[in-house]
Formats: C-alpha cells, sequence, structure tokens
C-alpha cells in the first residue's frame, strides 16, 4: 500500500474512532464495503450496517450484502422500503433523488436512534461531487456523515483499499438505483423497474460486467443497451444481437437499441 493511501486509511480510521458509534448505509456496493468493513474494525459491535430493501433495488443485490454482513459478523439491519410513495420518485422529477434520499435517510436515521448509535454515515467518495447528485444536498440537510469522501478517497482509492483489505468487492462494477435507468419525466412503476432488473440479470448472466438498461418511453417500450465501449462488438454479433432482442422483448420491451458510445455513469443526466 502506498503512503498516500495509507494516510487517507488512517483518517477513515480516525474519523470513524471518533464518532464512537456509528450505523452505516450499506447498499453492498464497493463503497459501502469498504466502509463497513473498516467501521466494523474500528468500532466493533458500536456500528450496525443498515440495507435499504426498496422497489429501485435488485433483489439479489440485497441478498449478498445481507449475506456478507452476516459472514463477517456484522450486525445487519434490512429494511423494507417502498419508493414509490414518494410522489416525486414515481413521477420521476429530475431532482427525485433529493426526495428519494431525503426519505430513506430519515428511516436510517430511526433505526439508528433504536441502536443508540450517535452517527449515520453513506458510502459517497471524492469522484461523486464530479455529477449531478441532488441525493448529496439531502444528505447535507440531514447530517450524514461521508466519511470516505472527508479522507479523500477516489473511486480508484476505495478499490485499492478494497483489494489491499480483501474484499470480494475491490473490482465490482459500478452499480446505481434502478430508477436512474428512465428519462426524467417518464412515471416509474413497480412493472418497469421489475423488467428493467430482469434485463440486466440477463445480460450479467451472458458473462457482460459494466452496464445498464436506459428505458425511454412514457410506457417503458424502448431499452437502450449500455455497455463498455470494447464489448459492443460482441453484442452487434448477429446471434449474440437476436437473442438479446428476443429475451427483452419478452420482458415487454417493443424496441431494442444499443449505444453505440458505450456505457457512461449518470447518461440521462445529459439531457438536463
Amino acid at each position: 500500500m502506498d503512503e498516500q493511501l495509507q494516510a487517507k486509511y488512517a483518517a477513515l480510521k480516525d474519523a470513524l474512532a471518533a464518532y464512537q458509534s456509528v450505523a452505516v448505509a450499506f447498499s453492498g456496493g464497493t463503497d459501502s464495503t469498504l466502509l463497513s468493513k473498516v467501521a466494523h474494525d474500528v468500532l466493533g459491535n458500536a456500528m450496525i450496517a443498515v440495507t435499504i430493501a426498496g422497489a429501485a433495488t435488485p433483489s439479489r443485490v440485497v441478498d449478498e450484502a445481507q449475506g456478507w454482513a452476516q459472514r463477517e459478523g456484522i450486525r445487519h439491519v434490512r429494511i423494507a422500503f417502498n419508493e414509490l410513495k414518494v410522489p416525486e420518485f414515481a413521477t420521476n422529477v429530475p431532482d427525485r433523488c433529493y426526495h428519494c434520499k431525503l426519505a430513506i435517510f430519515r428511516t436510517i436515521l430511526g433505526q439508528a436512534a433504536q441502536n443508540d448509535c450517535k452517527v449515520v454515515a453513506d458510502g459517497s467518495n471524492v469522484d461523486d461531487q464530479g455529477d449531478y447528485r441532488p441525493g448529496l444536498r439531502a444528505l447535507a440537510e440531514l447530517g450524514i456523515k461521508s466519511p470516505l469522501r472527508d479522507a479523500g478517497f477516489t473511486k480508484g482509492d476505495v478499490r485499492a483499499l478494497s483489494r489491499e483489505l480483501g474484499l470480494p468487492t475491490w473490482n465490482m462494477p459500478s452499480a446505481a438505483c434502478l430508477a436512474s435507468r428512465f428519462a426524467y419525466g417518464d412515471p416509474i412503476t413497480r412493472k418497469k423497474l421489475e423488467r428493467v432488473e430482469k434485463a440486466e440479470d440477463y445480460l450479467h448472466d451472458l458473462g457482460l460486467g459494466q452496464l445498464r438498461v436506459r428505458v425511454h418511453g412514457s410506457e417503458g417500450e424502448l431499452a437502450r443497451i449500455e455497455v463498455e465501449a470494447e464489448r459492443i462488438a460482441s453484442l452487434a454479433e448477429p446471434n449474440t444481437r437476436n437473442k438479446i432482442e428476443q429475451q427483452l422483448r419478452s420482458l415487454g420491451f417493443t424496441y431494442v437499441s444499443l449505444d453505440l458510445t458505450g456505457f457512461r455513469s449518470g447518461a440521462m443526466n445529459e439531457a438536463l
């Protein structure tokens, strides 16, 4: 481990120790897994990992998060949550994430109080400040701490330290709430979320790593597939292309397209 990463790691541990107790918003992704691991190393049972099992979170992701926490001996709380009851989420306004994060983190704050945790922390890192992320405003308003960001961790740092610590998530593809697959203004429904989840699960099962199935149309009729640029040619191969088209049409999509730009985080924000 190089000196710069060691210094950030030390700063992270010092910050967590100063909290005395913490509830970590734990999605099971690369960032929150590292934060949960280090928080548990520093605070032991004075920390809990809280996972939101929501309509916009793939069920396999929640199950994997819960399983990892149990194997690590981390106190874990799984909370059922229906984002679709947040009006701004369901109507998919441009600051949808702000309203959703307010509701979710108020729920986590309540769980933290029940478990005598003085602080609630999330896994935001320095790189998260470079995109349109209205949810960060909600975290600031609620006093949620972001110790990875405060210690100067970039996404690359998170992956590097995760690898040093032997975490299985060190090279996990970047994940995001399923709501990020929909064009702003197009209503979000449970049926649409489930369709996207099944489509992405199918593509992952084909061996694709980093991907998104973006959805357009008020009824979600168009699927726009984003994969890493170097994988575009293999998906365009006739046999593979036909299989994907048939599968996604069977899920209810009328049109299936392949984005020639390739995967990029926050692609739906390009229209703002």
